[in-house]
């Protein structure tokens, strides 16, 4: 067994609390990973606000991460003991439909990623004196040590920087694949990207680089709206309505291309606006995760239908992560994707709350917990 301390949540609406967890040592396809830096995504904050439901309590949260291999176990064949990883939400088994289809970021391993025991075997393998832990999407980053499937994990260069690593593994590739693979911008479009986090603003900078003409931005915190136009984004503006406006005029009435739904919470009401800002034949992408349980979704049918557009959901970027983290970090070290800039502020684990504080209040894009002064 290791002994590693982990931010847990006991339930929803709780803090985080810091506690000794028990780690089995890794068996057949498993991993242990010495965790250098994981991201606060808002989805972790679903979690604690019960919009998404756990099915076992406490749970480790954090599920974008980066860090060292310790160990590996029997039939590990990816990677070993030194090299440097970043951790995919999205498990590649390899073997399925989907993962020989080239369509991993829909692995048929997914449906494991809220259950209790391990990727591998279905065992417990994590525990706090003699209740079981269980951890968010089998991740479980705000730990100083994790136990995962090799299926979880993506080998990169040793001189990637931690929390760039961390970030491309989850909100950096699922923004910027919404706007390049799921809504296919193509040079010339016009783009509109609603919430700017840290999935909104890497939505932008795959506009930008796919040549969208017009990428407009919508949030209503000042801060969110200046970083977005530092990112690539055209115009910023604080509301839909607002936006409308503006969109119909500088786009001579034809509206957007696409739209992409980047909300840090998707509720039905929102999704005919976001229609409303989409041309004819054009796409609406939905990214952002709706509340668990939500079923019915408003939208004027009768024009939706007469004006020939789509409504696409969007998995991971609609991507699969071996291919995807590599190529975004190649745009990365060649400067083409920013990613340094996106990282706002940087957290120990000890202040986990104090990062999804700030993240609630709008202070920041995307924050880090960083594991640097952890022991080894």
């Amino acid at each position: 067994m290791v002994s590693t301390r982990a931010a847990l949540l006991f339930g929803p609406g709780q803090d985080f609390k810091i506690e000794t967890v028990e780690i089995d040592n890794p068996r057949a396809g498993e991993v242990l990973i010495d965790v250098r830096a994981c991201g606060l995504c808002h989805s972790d904050e679903h979690a604690r606000s019960g919009a998404m439901p756990m099915p076992h309590f406490p749970v480790i949260c954090g599920h974008e991460g980066a860090g060292e291999v310790l160990e590996v176990g029997p039939d590990v064949t990816s990677v070993s003991p030194g090299d440097h990883v970043a951790m995919s939400f999205i498990p590649s088994c390899g073997r399925c439909t989907y993962c020989l289809s080239g369509r991993a970021f829909l692995c048929n391993d997914g449906a494991k990623l809220f259950n209790i025991g391990m990727i591998t075997d279905g065992r417990i393998a994590h525990r706090l004196g003699d209740e079981a832990v269980a951890r968010y999407t089998q991740i479980g980053a705000f730990s100083e040590r994790q136990l995962l499937a090799e299926s979880t994990i993506v080998k990169i260069d040793p001189d990637v920087p931690w929390a760039v690593a961390a970030l491309v593994s989850c909100g950096v590739a699922t923004g910027f694949g919404s706007a390049v693979n799921r809504a296919e911008v193509k040079p010339g479009d016009a783009v509109a990207v609603l919430g700017i986090g840290g999935i909104g603003i890497s939505a932008v900078q795959g506009a930008r680089i796919a040549g969208a003409r017009l990428i407009f931005a919508v949030d209503p915190v000042e801060f969110k709206r200046e970083q977005a136009l530092r990112f690539g984004a055209t115009h910023a503006f604080a509301s839909i309505e607002e936006a409308a406006n503006a969109i119909r005029e500088l786009t001579a009435g034809a509206m957007c291309h696409s739209v992409i739904c980047a909300f840090s919470v998707m509720t039905s009401d929102l999704l005919q606006p976001a229609l409303s800002l989409t041309g004819k034949d054009g796409t609406c992408v939905i990214t952002s995760v709706a509340p668990f349980g939500q079923k019915v979704a408003d939208l004027d049918l009768f024009t939706f239908a007469m004006t020939n557009k789509q409504i696409r959901g969007c998995l991971y970027g609609s991507q699969s992560p071996r291919t995807a983290i590599p190529r975004l970090l190649d745009l990365y070290k060649a400067g083409t994707l920013k990613i340094d800039e996106l990282i706002t502020r940087t957290y120990t684990l000890d202040q986990v709350n104090d990062g999804y504080a700030d993240l609630e209040a709008g202070r920041i894009l995307r924050g880090a917990i960083t594991f640097e002064d952890a022991p080894r």
